[in-house]
């Protein structure tokens, strides 16, 4: 387990899960990477660790430029167990360290592990460090993920490490974005941002704007591809989706117990497709539910449909809408369709949950029984009535 150099002395540390697939509840089909980063100066300096499990992994990459005890300095951007969970034994290893962090930071570290022996040095924006040649300065991100967020910047070298922003689920060899696929490295970024990031828009555009006021080369996530040739195009990526902006586009999600719901959904798929909208159909029986946001977050129209069951709606319809209400996206407008039996709950349910996910609703359709042809020809007709 060997360091890789991002650029003169500064390394690459972190650990590589090639095993993950699933991540607070969403599908990481590639795995992933825990990034750590050394810096080697006067005062050397560890940004970040990694999730507990891989902590032989980081010491490892560490030893091979170091002797781990030398350390000085630990840059603890974000508490959350997948960026702090080597810290215990970690800090075990270096007596002479300072931990540098946010205030809800040192707060958070103290609730989660026995910090009696370690030595904090509480930061805010603004603040900056000298470990040398090099200065490290700090910006407080709260919210973006969690209350203690914070990113670092080298002004001399012009990286920012960028803690949770920037980053996606990639397991693989490659460091850099300049050597894998950017078409996937910007497809994994997209469904970062939609499963995590997303609830918080409005404080990435903060983030956003203080990226601006910086000179960056380079930015080092805590997940994933290192952004060295195209910083712009992940920065172009997170201000379409922190502003809410969207394609002309469709998303269209059902599940269906005997086809009705399901030919339903074909039929409004036929007007977004007459209307020259770009649209993807999802039956909930076979695609995860992560997934699907992943297109919402780029989708002005987010159609779902069920059947009415137990006077509500399945259970699957019903996690995705819980999934959706839990992310938040903005200024969506949404299309809602279904066939009942006898009872006209599933409408009732499902624009409840629009309601209180603050998504317009701008059509409901809802067939007893077997919808005819001619329901079928009404309702691609309506909706083309209303895109």
């Amino acid at each position: 387990m060997k360091a890789i150099e991002v650029k003169k002395d500064i390394y690459w540390v972190g650990g590589i899960d090639w095993s993950l697939r699933n991540f607070h509840g969403y599908l990481t089909q590639r795995g992933s990477t825990y990034n750590a980063y050394l810096i080697i100066d006067e005062k050397i300096t560890l940004i970040d660790t990694v999730k507990g499990y891989l902590t032989k992994e980081l010491i490892e990459r560490i030893s091979s430029i170091i002797d781990p005890s030398k350390i000085d300095y630990v840059v603890s951007n974000h508490v959350e167990m997948d960026h702090s969970g080597a810290m215990p034994e970690i800090m075990a290893m270096l007596p002479n360290a300072t931990v540098i962090t946010s205030a809800a930071g040192e707060k958070e570290h103290k609730l989660h592990y026995n910090t009696e022996n370690w030595k904090f040095q509480v930061v805010k924006s603004g603040d900056s460090v000298n470990i040398g040649k090099r200065n490290i300065s700090f910006v407080m991100t709260p919210m973006v993920h969690w209350p203690d967020n914070m990113v670092t910047y080298c002004p001399e070298e012009k990286i920012l490490f960028s803690n949770d922003a920037f980053g996606q689920h990639i397991a693989t060899s490659e460091r850099f974005d300049d050597e894998y696929s950017l078409e996937i490295i910007l497809e994994e970024a997209k469904k970062y941002y939609a499963n995590i990031v997303l609830p918080y828009s409005n404080q990435v555009l903060g983030v956003l704007e203080v990226a601006k006021g910086l000179d960056i080369e380079m930015i080092c996530p805590s997940h994933g591809i290192i952004w060295r040739k195209n910083v712009s195009s992940i920065l172009e990526g997170y201000n379409k989706w922190a502003s809410n902006q969207t394609d002309k586009k469709a998303v269209i999600v059902y599940d269906s117990m005997w086809g009705s719901t399901e030919k339903m959904a074909n039929y409004i798929a036929n007007a977004f497709e007459d209307k020259g909208y770009k649209y993807e159909l999802f039956d909930l029986k076979s695609n995860h539910i992560s997934d699907i946001i992943t297109e919402v977050v780029e989708a002005e129209y987010i159609c779902v449909g069920s059947p009415t069951l137990n006077k509500g709606i399945l259970p699957t319809v019903a996690s995705f809408l819980t999934y959706l209400q839990g992310l938040a996206p903005k200024g969506r407008k949404a299309i809602l369709f279904g066939s009942y039996g006898w009872a006209q709950q599933n409408m009732k349910v499902m624009e409840r949950y629009m309601q209180e996910s603050d998504i317009e609703v701008v059509k409901t359709f809802n067939n007893n029984f077997i919808p005819t042809q001619e329901k079928l020809c009404s309702i691609t007709k309506e909706v083309m009535e209303i895109i």
